[in-house]
């Protein structure tokens, strides 16, 4: 029973060094990518571009807007935002005969409407107010 519990314990602690190396790696492969002209985003939300870095004091000069510069330290910039690419819309084929019909036909259930583009605004009150009476 003892010798299961130190198995465990010495499992239990090998992944937790496994996991931290993998992080460690991550975040050096990240910050190899830092470049000025690149956009990245912070761990607190910010969104910017690098403007410049200082190795020696691991600065981050970012430009968040037009004339709005911000200096953040090197390991609070947490992610590169690469642009969003527009999904290509597919191509949608009908299963019926819909598509060989006229598409400026209207629907046979359709409410055919009286033509009211020479009306005046009279006529359309006049109209309108028909139209209220019928429904009631």
């Amino acid at each position: 029973m003892t010798i299961l519990l130190f198995v465990m314990l010495g499992l239990f602690i090998f992944m937790m060094f496994r996991r931290n190396k993998k992080t460690k790696d991550q975040q050096a492969t990240l910050q190899s990518q830092f470049a000025p002209g690149v956009e990245v985003m912070t761990s607190f939300g910010l969104f910017g571009r690098i403007v410049s870095i200082d190795e020696d004091e691991n600065k981050v000069l970012l430009e968040l807007s037009p004339g709005n510069l911000a200096t953040v330290h090197r390991q609070a910039v947490t992610k590169i935002v690469e642009p969003a690419v527009a999904p290509e819309e597919p191509t949608v084929v009908p299963d019926d005969a819909s598509s060989l019909t006229a598409q400026d036909e209207a629907p046979a259930d359709a409410v055919k409407r009286p033509e009211t583009v020479n009306e005046t605004p009279e006529e359309s009150l006049k109209r309108l107010n028909d139209e209220g009476k019928k429904d009631s």
